[in-house]
């Protein structure tokens, strides 16, 4: 298990493969995303990577927080998080800046984020209600989710009840995400699909656990050194507005003609009985005379 990142939501584009399919992505930007501490064993029980990200104000830090990063020599960061780690092989040196090349297209990715604040919603909106009715006997409470108790017993609303409230800005992970291409001279991540999120915020990138991590995906990690170049994969960069080819996919055209008559067989294996004819065949024994003279009517 190696480190994540702390990555910043740019907004979504669309990147086109070689056969003129376009890949919807969403752009995630690394601004200054480096390690600040260590969480060991024999000090805290538990093993981890503390990575920073973002520039913040002075006066926006509280002094323990400067006093830490002036400790690891880096910058005050607007974003702090911890990222468990299986052994003391998988820590990165403090204060190395993590590259976007910590990812390799094709991989697979968790990312997690606070979704969209909605701010107080009713219930028809917040939990897709059907409402009261438009018309008789009803007066100005068309929207509202009705009785929300029962009687004398048991004399109150039970916890969790969907009532209206506030709505959204809740922390959610989205699952197995592919990369599709890197940017390790802008430090930018194009991930297909959608992340939780506004734009312009914080999400957390680490690798999938459900999914095995792909072969080449450099371990501790990617890191961009103090002096001198950053550096690179062995892999060949994809054109402007281009998926790299380890992200791309072929069309899915359907089974083959010979598939498909091999797929009919198999399912009238076992036909050819008085009931269920076989392919070709009729079936006799509607056609026989007095068939069906032992039914009613």
């Amino acid at each position: 298990m190696r480190t994540g990142v702390i990555a910043k939501k740019v907004g979504m584009t669309r990147l086109f493969q070689e056969d003129g399919r376009h890949v919807p992505v969403t752009v995630l930007a690394l601004e200054g995303c480096q390690v600040v501490s260590h969480r060991t064993t024999d000090r805290d029980g538990y093993l981890a990577v503390q990575v920073g990200a973002g520039e913040a104000k002075q006066k926006n830090v509280a002094k323990p927080q400067r006093e830490a990063f002036a400790k690891a020599q880096v910058g005050l960061k607007k974003k702090v998080a911890e990222f468990r780690v299986e052994g003391e092989d998988a820590l990165l040196p403090i204060g190395a800046t993590i590259s976007a090349e910590h990812f390799i297209a094709g991989q697979k990715v968790d990312i997690t984020g606070h979704t969209q604040g909605k701010g107080f919603a009713g219930p028809m909106k917040r939990w897709g209600f059907g409402g009261l009715r438009a018309t008789h006997g009803v007066s100005l409470s068309h929207r509202s989710h009705g009785s929300t108790g029962n009687r004398q017993d048991p004399g109150k609303v039970f916890k969790n009840k969907k009532m209206a409230g506030h709505m959204g800005d809740r922390q959610r992970t989205q699952q197995n995400l592919e990369v599709v291409r890197t940017d390790a001279e802008r430090g930018l991540i194009f991930v297909k699909g959608s992340v939780p999120g506004s734009k312009d915020g914080w999400l957390l990138v680490r690798d999938a656990v459900k999914v095995a991590a792909p072969e080449g995906l450099p371990f501790p990690g990617m890191v961009i050194e103090a002096k001198g170049p950053a550096p690179r994969h062995e892999h060949e960069d994809a054109p402007a507005g281009m998926v790299e080819s380890a992200a791309e996919h072929a069309v899915d055209t359907g089974p083959s003609k010979a598939e498909e008559q091999a797929l009919l067989a198999e399912q009238q294996a076992g036909a050819g009985d008085e009931t269920t004819p076989a392919i070709g065949d009729e079936n006799k024994a509607a056609g026989e005379p007095g068939a069906d003279d032992s039914k009613e009517g």
